[in-house]
């Protein structure tokens, strides 16, 4: 999962507001509801200490309406310089909660995040098609028409109905590959994790064939969908396209997963343990930062435990001494492990899954797959005769 969206992060010293809220609107209320879910928090962060003008802040941003229609959530996280991260979930919160700490809650904003997936839905038919993107921000719509507009077939006579009948079958075609073009498009501005592909079922397959091989591995098919106004069943719809997101999301976990356990095996390109990513972290060398889904969802993060870091996002050490050592002398700071481990892994550019229980065996509850090994690459190995997990190096 990409978690580069937390970035605007780094550089700012805290403390931060961080909110979690349900920013699902209300039919008959409209976004009253959520003023009234944001109230109620904006009252429990005052009393945490949270300054007015933070709260201010955020409260500019969560009233402004996200346009994204049935239930979703909204994480923002602020300082005293503004609001610095505001990110649409697909899944709202069981319960609004807001935190003023020294650092913001990042472990639960990334896994709020990991439910989310960047979606870019296009329903066609043989005129053209609709557009509507769904990310970090909301949602956008858009309408592209083909240029083609023969495309009935019909005719008095045998002699004639064939002439249309051809012309038709290459509008289109030609309207098929007018769309794809514009998919591709979109894709290239926008870059969506997944391609949802719906509408008439002629029109789906001219125009799934005409796009190019890296925009077709992006793509889903889901049928049931149409254009606006195409007479769709909503509820059957929405239906399969929840199991086609489901069905990513796990292709998307499973696909690093199995890259761990893989690389664990064979003692390559994977460190499990805390102390073996934080040394791996510290060399900019992680490619998958994996954490043990349990600590996502209200058990203590790594027992309680913490790490030292300093002003640099690969400044991070099991001790203050050992960042001394290396001579960094100055700001240097101890957060709770699983902050510290996600904030090295956003200023390398990692990504951050999170591994259900029993899908892989990590040491600690956190583990990472590396871009590259050296003599200097921490070795994972497990004694095994006297059961005994101790790594050897």
């Amino acid at each position: 999962m990409k978690i580069d969206w937390l970035k605007p992060l780094l550089g700012h010293p805290g403390p931060f507001a961080t909110l979690h809220l349900d920013a699902t609107p209300s039919e008959q209320a409209a976004d009253r509801d959520v003023e009234g879910r944001w109230n109620a928090a904006r009252k429990d962060l005052a009393q945490q200490g949270a300054p007015n003008a933070v709260l201010d802040a955020i409260q500019e941003v969560v009233l402004r309406p996200t346009r994204v229609p049935g239930p979703h959530g909204r994480v923002v996280i602020a300082d005293d310089t503004g609001v610095l991260v505001d990110r649409v979930v697909n899944n709202p919160p069981t319960a609004t909660t807001g935190s003023w700490a020294p650092v913001p809650a990042l472990l639960q904003a990334a896994l709020a995040a990991d439910e989310s997936v960047e979606l870019l839905t296009v329903a066609v038919d043989r005129q053209g098609a609709d557009f509507l993107r769904a990310g970090p921000g909301g949602k956008e719509q858009s309408t592209f028409q083909a240029p083609h507009d023969e495309i009935e077939k019909s005719g008095s006579n045998a002699v004639k109905r064939a002439r249309i009948e051809s012309r038709a079958e290459d509008s289109w075609e030609r309207n098929a590959a007018a769309v794809a073009a514009e998919i591709e498009r979109h894709v290239t501005e926008s870059r969506p994790e997944l391609v949802l592909l719906t509408g008439d079922v002629r029109a789906v397959a001219l125009a799934r064939a005409a796009l190019g091989a890296p925009v077709v591995e992006k793509v889903v098919e889901v049928p049931g969908g149409g254009r606006s106004g195409g007479g769709v069943h909503e509820g059957a719809f929405a239906e399969r396209v929840g199991e086609a997101l489901d069905s990513y999301r796990e292709r998307r976990r499973e696909r690093v997963l199995a890259e761990l356990r893989q690389e664990l095996g064979r003692e390559s390109n994977a460190v499990t343990s805390v102390g073996d990513v934080v040394a791996v972290l510290a060399r900019g060398q992680v490619k998958e930062l994996v954490l043990a889904e349990e600590y996502g969802t209200g058990n203590p993060p790594l027992n309680g435990r913490k790490l030292w870091i300093g002003p640099d996002p690969m400044h991070i050490a099991s001790s203050r001494s050992d960042l001394e050592a290396l001579g960094v002398t100055e700001r240097l700071e101890e957060l709770p492990a699983s902050a510290a481990l996600v904030r090295a892994a956003v200023g390398q550019d990692a990504g951050l899954t999170f591994a259900p229980e029993g899908s892989v065996e990590l040491m600690d509850g956190v583990a990472a797959t590396l871009r590259w090994r050296d003599e200097g690459t921490p070795t994972e190995a497990l004694m095994s005769m006297s059961g005994d997990d101790r790594r050897l190096h």
